[in-house]
């Protein structure tokens, strides 16, 4: 089933301004708005940029859905806003969630302290059962302290529960009996069980994921619930779909019950745009790089697919993904996530000197509100956009198309009397060590995403995109290696075109832990019909997609006795000893290029089978530019000083209006580009090619 209507909406909320792109799914033609993010109700945000984009003679009966990219999930772990959780488990493991993993993100740091566990101890409550290994009973669970447990937690006035008994990934019965009676007992209670959360093996890391996801449930519902009332409101009944940190949308009402797997929800939606332009393009090896207001996140496209990773955490102070299972630091979560590293230096990082006299920049930032100096709005602390507006690399009356008029005089100003003035330096050589901090911490984490998984960088082309990621993508390329930068029309909105440009995927998975010697193929069959089945019956729902229901296989797979594992995805062909010799191999191939070396004579073990029921959405293709008589000088704005590095100092710079480049423009740096979401630098010694799509080609 399909619905008729002609336009579909992406929006997608960061740290500092809601981005929404509307798409003419016959002529392709694209419209996009951008306003500042409302931190106290994003979704006045959210329907602000909506109606802005209606605001252009679209009908709201004519949207066939609009798909949503949000932090909200994220914000309340990191911010400890979680709804009030109890927590029931086995008998003998209440303490799980206290101890958690004998682990520290620094080893020799004797004042490290773990995150405090998203459910206080007093919340944690036992129920005798026990399931063995095989998921066979040992202990009957005993039903009346279900109840008694139950009446307890009713006292406290918790508005969620999670439910992790020992291995119910194996046998799920006993927690949907305590299911039930939860939701007897406690009428209106969200209830999450982990057997239907992340039906995995690994008690702590089933347990946080489910706990996680009782602590978002009522406030992603409640906000979602929201969101669909106002557009249905302003007359628009297509589905309301939400991005998945995966990189695949499912439906509202899916995201309601399994919110945790929405938790890197904004983030993901930059990695598909990048996977999305640069295989139309025919560059499926790219490195996505997106910089908002807020941060900087870089991710590794392979094939046109962004890498994913299960190795999770959330609220990390710092997010790696070193060591196995993520950091240590923050809360470890067991479902999808686009791998990606996240570093605190968007355009409203903060540039500070330490107790020891150094220039740092972030994490800390200005946001939306105040926001950085140069904006007038109470900021006092000087930003990476005010080092860019000191060097000339910014027009202060064409920043968001004129809209936010910036003022150089306060850049000016809290450069100098928080950092200049303390580091014996000039506004200018300040600023400019503010943007090549800021570089060293982005190249950091183009590094981490590229080479500390196997991959030389040099191999990839970048695609720059978020409101400042052009203005440092020529920079960051040329510390990294990389020869090729790719700059997409429209930049500072990306993400959201990215929320148009993916599938619904709805992912089951089951633990089968077996030697691959002693494994019955016909066993993981079965299993993958069982998912499959699942998957089919849950897709049947969704209006917006557009063909049958296809699947993907894939399983996690490890050396015998490791305690961490690869995914690779399921061969195709009938599982029979021939196909897994084939798997077998293909796993060795990925270790290898995932650790240097393989092990032929070990013995390897299937740990997870995942099955994706994908359902698949009509995608916005790119549109070809004009072709009419423009030549570049008709581009040419104007010529301004801009400062590159210190020993050039100011230097006349030609800028151009992106708007009015040709197809076919060629031209050399130094130079400056400008659209109404963002600004490219094109530094010297590289050359800027337009294609004929209008996206733009920087390249040594």
């Amino acid at each position: 089933m399909t619905n008729d209507g002609k336009y579909r909406i992406g929006v997608d909320i960061g740290g500092t301004f809601t981005d929404g792109t509307l798409i003419d799914t016959e002529s392709g033609d694209v419209t996009t708005s951008k306003v500042l993010t409302t931190p106290e109700d994003p979704s006045l945000g959210f329907i602000a940029a909506v109606r802005r984009l209606l605001g252009n003679g679209v009908s709201a009966e004519s949207i066939d859905h609009v798909v949503h990219a949000t932090t909200v999930a994220t914000n309340a772990i990191i911010e400890g806003n979680t709804a009030p959780t109890a927590f029931i488990t086995t008998a003998g493991f209440r303490d799980m969630l206290e101890i958690a993993r004998q682990i520290r993100p620094s080893l020799y740091d004797l004042q490290f302290e773990k995150p405090p566990p998203l459910v206080p101890r007093r919340l944690c409550f036992e129920v005798p059962e026990r399931l063995d290994a095989r998921g066979e009973v040992i202990t009957p669970l005993d039903v009346d302290a279900v109840r008694a447990v139950a009446q307890q937690i009713n006292s406290t006035g918790v508005d969620s529960i999670a439910v992790c008994l020992l291995h119910s990934y194996r046998n799920p019965v006993h927690e949907q009996v305590v299911g039930r009676i939860l939701e007897e007992e406690i009428p209106g209670v969200s209830v999450s069980l982990s057997s239907a959360v992340v039906p995995e093996f690994r008690e702590y890391f089933r347990a946080s994921t489910t706990v996680i996801n009782a602590g978002v449930q009522p406030i992603v519902g409640q906000y979602l619930t929201t969101i669909e009332k106002r557009l249905k409101e302003d007359g628009m009944n297509g589905d309301l779909l939400v991005m998945q940190s995966n990189g695949g949308v499912y439906t509202s009402s899916a995201a309601v019950e399994k919110p945790v797997f929405m938790v890197e929800s904004g983030p993901a939606a930059g990695s598909v745009a990048a996977a999305a332009i640069g295989t139309a393009l025919g560059h499926p090896d790219v490195i996505s790089f997106d910089m908002g207001g807020t941060t900087a996140k870089a991710s590794l496209i392979r094939g046109g697919r962004p890498s994913v990773t299960k190795d999770y955490t959330v609220g990390a102070a710092a997010q790696s993904g070193a060591g196995a299972f993520g950091g240590a630091s923050g809360y470890p979560v067991r479902t999808p996530v686009v791998d990606l590293v996240e570093v605190g230096a968007g355009g409203g990082s903060i540039g500070w000197v330490d107790s020891g006299g150094a220039l740092r920049v972030g994490p800390h930032s200005a946001g939306a509100s105040p926001g950085p100096a140069c904006y007038g709005q109470g900021g006092e602390e000087p930003t990476i956009t005010d080092a860019n507006l000191v060097l000339g690399r910014l027009d202060p009356s064409y920043f968001a198309g004129g809209e936010i008029p910036l003022d150089r005089e306060r850049a000016v100003q809290a450069i100098e009397k928080h950092c200049a003035s303390k580091l014996g330096l000039t506004v200018e050589e300040t600023a400019h060590g503010i943007i090549e901090i800021a570089t060293t911490a982005m190249v950091n984490a183009l590094r981490l995403v590229s080479v500390q998984r196997g991959h030389d960088p040099r191999d990839f082309m970048l695609v720059a995109f978020g409101g400042a990621g052009p203005a440092h993508a020529v920079r960051i390329a040329e510390e990294v290696g990389v020869s090729r930068a790719l700059i997409p029309l429209e930049p500072g909105t990306a993400s959201a075109m990215g929320l148009l440009a993916t599938d619904i995927r709805l992912e089951s998975t089951t633990t089968v832990i077996s030697r691959t010697e002693s494994l019955e193929p016909g066993r993981i069959q079965a299993a993958f019909d069982e998912m499959e089945e699942r998957g089919a019956e849950m897709l049947g729902h969704s209006a917006s997609t557009h063909s049958e229901t296809r699947f993907e296989r894939a399983i996690e797979m490890r050396y015998y006795g490791q305690s961490f594992e690869l995914t690779v995805d399921a061969p195709e062909g009938e599982m029979d000893s021939a196909w897994l010799s084939n798997l077998t191999e293909k796993f060795h191939a990925a270790h290898e290029q995932a650790y240097g070396f393989r092990v032929d004579n070990e013995p390897v073990e299937i740990v997870n089978l995942r099955s994706i029921a994908v359902g698949e959405i009509r995608k916005p293709g790119l549109k070809k530019l004009a072709v009419d008589d423009r030549t570049l000088a008709d581009a040419l704005k104007s010529k301004r000083k801009v400062y590159f590095n210190p020993q050039s100092g100011f230097v006349d710079t030609p800028v151009y209006d992106r708007v009015l480049l040709p197809a076919g423009a060629e031209f050399s740096g130094p130079a400056v580009v400008e659209e109404k979401d963002s600004t490219t630098v094109v530094l010297p010694g590289w050359k800027l090619q337009v294609d004929a799509y209008g996206n733009m080609l920087v390249s040594r």
